[in-house]
C-alpha cells in the first residue's frame, strides 16, 4: 500500500510508530576526530547538513556499533551500510566492543565487495573507529576515512535509522537468553528480511538486493 494509506489506517486506529533510540557510550565523551567530515555540506543559508547518498555502490559506506543485553551479557554488532543501495555490506558480532569488532566488519565488507579503493567510510568518533588497527585497515585497502562532529544527531543518521529498525524488529521483540540466540536472529533478519524482503521507498520500492542487481545489470549492458 502507499505511505498515505498506511498513515490513514494507523491514524484511524490510534496506532503510532515506535523507533528505538541510540544507546549511550557509558557516559564517555568522544575523542578527537582522526578524519575530516567528508559528508558535511554547507547549504544556501550557511548551515551545515549531512548528505548520505551515493550515485553508485562502494562510493560511501556508513559504519556504527549497536549493543543489546542478553541473560549472558551484552552482545555488540558493528555494521557497514552502503549509502547507495542501503545494503549491509559487512558486519561483525561479538561479546566485546573492541577495535577488532570494527576491523572485522571492515574486512568482511572488503571481502564481499572486492576492489573498493577510494570509498569513503563515515563513522562517529567512537574509540573503535579511531584506533590504530582500524586506521591501518582503512589504509591497507585504500579506503578514505570520514568522521562526524561531537553532539550532532544527524552526523550518522542513516546508520542510526538502520539500527532503529533492527531494534524494533529483532532486539526488542523478546528477552534473549543467550548471545548465540540473538546473534542468529540478527544475521537472519539482515540477510533474509532486510536485504531480500524489506522494500524501501527511496529505492523505488525495491529491496537492496533487487536494486543492486538492476544497477549491476545496467552497468554491464552499457559497458
Amino acid at each position: 500500500m502507499s505511505d498515505r494509506t498506511a498513515w490513514r489506517i494507523a491514524s484511524a486506529n490510534g496506532w503510532w510508530s515506535a523507533f528505538g533510540k541510540k544507546r549511550g557510550r557509558n557516559g564517555k565523551k568522544p575523542g578527537p576526530p582522526v578524519h575530516d567530515d567528508l559528508c558535511a555540506v554547507i547549504d544556501e543559508h550557511g548551515r551545515t547538513r549531512h548528505v548520505f547518498a551515493a550515485d553508485a555502490p562502494n562510493q560511501l559506506w556508513l559504519v556504527d556499533i549497536t549493543e543489546h543485553k542478553t541473560a549472558e551479557g551484552k552482545l555488540y554488532c558493528c555494521a557497514i551500510k552502503d549509502a547507495c543501495s542501503g545494503k549491509i555490506v559487512g558486519y561483525s558480532i561479538g561479546s566485546r566492543m573492541k577495535s577488532r569488532l570494527a576491523v572485522q566488519a571492515l574486512e568482511n565488507a572488503v571481502s564481499m565487495r572486492g576492489d573498493v579503493a577510494g570509498c569513503i567510510v563515515h563513522s562517529d568518533r567512537g574509540s573503535q573507529f579511531r584506533s590504530r588497527k582500524f586506521l591501518r585497515a582503512l589504509a591497507r585497502h585504500r579506503l578514505v576515512g570520514s568522521m562526524g562532529r561531537v553532539g550532532s544527531s544527524g552526523d550518522n543518521a542513516a546508520m542510526e535509522s538502520f539500527f532503529a529498525l533492527l531494534q524494533k524488529n529483532v532486539l526488542d521483540r523478546r528477552a534473549w537468553t543467550t548471545r548465540e540466540q540473538l546473534r542468529i536472529a540478527i544475521v537472519a533478519w539482515i540477510e533474509r528480511t532486510y536485504h531480500r524482503r524489506r522494500r524501501q521507498a527511496r529505492l523505488g520500492r525495491l529491496t537492496p538486493i533487487e536494486f543492486e542487481t538492476i544497477m549491476n545489470t545496467t552497468v554491464a549492458l552499457t559497458a
